[in-house]
């Protein structure tokens, strides 16, 4: 959930190249420079559909698939809720739970037999209780993930911190946490099994996002990672990472797009295609939370 300001101006559309970097401090700068010398500037044409939410979904922050329909939640403005809506922005039924709290839920991640609920929102790196909820597919309870930022060692209240998260997806046989770094306007991603447990978070790479992420999908036929995410001017964002898997965390090819959108804080993205997606926004200005089908027409 942003703590920004909800006035935004969008700037010229761009698709910027970046490097994925890890490792020590040579290795970082060596990535960074490589980056920096083959970055580019061109047009990226991008189409969006847009499709009006009913209200209730004002802080829609996550969205996976159930059936032929979209799930999604709201973020820490909401009981402990899941949404069932259609691609036209029907409601069609809300899922209660009693057992679970909804500190700051901020993504919504699937696999063939699990829904995963982070519950992982930490604006002013306070929070000593990140978890993430592991429902089955009739949304009985089935576990929690507790984690915890290794490198963190006080709670005190900070606003520009870099131990806040919003995305989270699932690739393989773990669960890929990407961060809202405040300080960098990077992200580092974390990776952690997707059982029951207790994991302290150390990064494996980090991504010169220049934006704070806000939510992530991976499809495993494609081999391709999605990002959203925004700046402190409010432009929108949305990233493409192909072959994430494939090359692990060496020299992932960032591509950086502007979201054509005013008024908007996407913070939710589900894969349709390799160049077919489903955003969601949050409700600005006066406005009402938005479902766009984006459209990549290179």
């Amino acid at each position: 959930m942003s703590i920004l300001d909800k006035n935004k101006k969008l700037d010229r559309n761009k698709n910027i190249n970046f490097n994925y970097i890890v490792g020590d401090k040579q290795t970082f700068m060596y990535y960074f420079l490589i980056g920096f010398l083959t970055s580019f500037w061109c047009i990226a044409q991008i189409s969006l559909n847009t499709i009006k939410l009913p209200s209730q979904l004002e802080e829609t922050s996550g969205l996976e698939y159930i059936g032929d329909n979209l799930l999604t939640l709201n973020d820490s403005g909401d009981k402990a809720r899941l949404y069932v809506f259609n691609k036209k922005g029907k409601l069609i039924k809300n899922i209660r739970f009693y057992g679970l709290k909804n500190k700051d839920w901020e993504d919504l991640a699937a696999d063939d037999d699990y829904y995963y609920i982070a519950d992982i929102g930490n604006n002013y790196a306070t929070r000593e209780n990140l978890r993430i909820y592991i429902l089955d597919k009739n949304f009985i309870p089935k576990g929690t993930i507790r984690i915890k930022y290794k490198a963190q060692k006080t709670f005190s209240k900070e606003t520009l911190n870099e131990y806040d998260a919003e995305a989270l997806t699932v690739v393989g046989d773990n669960l890929v946490l990407f961060s809202k770094n405040r300080k960098t306007l990077q992200s580092e991603i974390y990776t952690f099994p997707k059982v029951e447990g207790n994991y302290s978070l150390t990064p494996s790479g980090i991504l010169d996002t220049d934006a704070l992420v806000t939510s992530a999908d991976y499809s495993k036929a494609e081999d391709l990672m999605v990002l959203t995410g925004y700046d402190f001017k409010g432009n929108q964002f949305f990233y493409t990472i192909h072959d994430f898997q494939k090359n692990r965390f060496e020299n992932h090819n960032l591509k950086k797009y502007l979201i054509p959108v005013k008024s908007a804080q996407i913070e939710a993205v589900k894969i349709i295609s390799k160049l077919e997606f489903w955003i969601t926004s949050e409700s600005e200005s006066n406005g009402k939370p938005r479902l766009f089908k984006l459209k990549l027409e290179p």
